[in-house]
């Protein structure tokens, strides 16, 4: 097998930037990827209804940073998409995040600004200083009103754990509006890829240095590329030391079971997304993709999800026990050379897609001591 610079393990986020950023300087990198597809858990592809669908769920684009908005654009052309997601909660549909529409529809209140709005939660909410777990930082913030409808339940649903069994951290990026905005993010940046998502990462991909090998496992061939100057792993941390289960336990993961129909309507919901915050359904949400970009087609396709805990991992369960097993695999990981864990999966952390992107730029900058922005391809 020929030398290779740089071996990248998955084409999502944390690789392909890396596996761009590298090609650039000149060095020949390799991706080996085990699914059939590039751009990770934002592949989309036109579906059988002649709609631009995501394989595993919504992916929708924000950011603060400039750096990340420019690298972006580079490959992709945008639009822009302000994303607002609804919940049905008992009777009433809902805007998520809370705001003062929220509140009124729900407890018949009155108010009217956001002074009025600031006064009903500190009225409701629970004096907790220092939140110890995600039901206390809810509680804190809205009350046990807002939380046993909106957030209890939901959370069990998501993580199969309630509030009470998670890290603070899992609710408090949640936010809560004091006046009437209903976009989800307030980001400056809210757009998403025309041509979507899979288009943009061909495009970052697309480079004679780059090369990617799909459906391959990795510890299935690991052995046939060795001679690497680097190697960077974004699967799930605990598998690269599966060697090392006698000792170390396994991570916890939830994984997500996509239901997909076809409805024949023009739509199926007033809303690209709906959340049921209940118990009186299984599934999380429905995404109605059509929605997105203004798609045109005589029928509609709508994507139940359901978390679950086996298939492929989506999200790291934050909590003290699987941070003190983590904390024992980067212990691991740490003792290597040449070998770095980026990503979600890697890192067992929480990233939204704006962070993957900055989290591989830094890591790049890092390791090649750069001293200027090396965010622009070359030209």
């Amino acid at each position: 097998m020929k030398d290779i610079d740089i071996l990248i393990i998955g084409a999502g986020i944390s690789g392909s930037v890396l596996a761009e950023r590298y090609a650039n300087i000149g060095k020949k990198v390799l991706i080996i990827e085990k699914r059939n597809h590039i751009a990770g858990n934002c592949y989309d592809y036109i579906d059988e209804n002649g709609i631009l669908v995501s394989k595993y769920g919504a992916h929708l684009f924000h950011t603060n940073e400039e750096s990340v908005w420019k690298y972006v654009n580079q490959f992709s052309e945008w639009y822009p998409w302000e994303h607002k997601v609804v919940a049905r909660v008992d009777t009433k549909t809902v805007p998520i995040p809370v705001n003062i529409t929220t509140v009124n529809e729900l407890f018949d209140a009155k108010i009217t600004n956001e002074e009025e709005m600031k006064e009903w939660l500190e009225k409701h909410r629970s004096p907790i200083a220092t939140p110890s777990n995600g039901e206390e930082a809810v509680l804190s913030r809205v009350g046990p009103h807002l939380y046993e409808k909106m957030f209890k339940h939901y959370t069990k649903k998501q993580w199969d754990k309630y509030p009470s069994e998670l890290d603070a951290s899992v609710l408090e990026r949640i936010p809560v509006r004091t006046n009437y905005d209903d976009r989800y993010f307030s980001d400056v940046y809210q757009a998403l890829p025309k041509g979507g998502y899979t288009q943009l990462f061909e495009n970052i991909l697309n480079h004679p240095n780059i090369e990617v090998l799909l459906e391959t496992d990795y510890f299935d061939v690991k052995d046939d590329f060795t001679n690497y100057g680097k190697l960077f792993y974004t699967g799930p941390v605990d598998r690269f030391f599966a060697f090392k289960h006698s000792l170390l336990e396994k991570l916890e993961y939830r994984s997500i079971n996509f239901v997909s129909e076809t409805i024949d309507a023009e739509f199926y919901q007033e809303n690209s997304v709906v959340n049921y915050p209940g118990m009186e359904v299984d599934f999380t949400r429905i995404i109605e993709y059509k929605h997105f970009g203004n798609q045109k087609s005589e029928k509609t396709t709508i994507v139940k999800e359901f978390t679950v805990d086996e298939g492929e991992p989506y999200y790291p369960v934050p909590n003290p026990r699987n941070q003190e097993i983590y904390t024992k695999y980067k212990a691991e990981a740490d003792q290597l050379v040449d070998v770095y864990f980026v990503g979600r999966l890697a890192n067992y952390k929480y990233f939204n897609m704006d962070q993957a992107f900055k989290n591989a730029f830094d890591l790049f900058d890092a390791l090649e001591k750069t001293t200027k922005s090396t965010y622009k391809t070359a030209v």
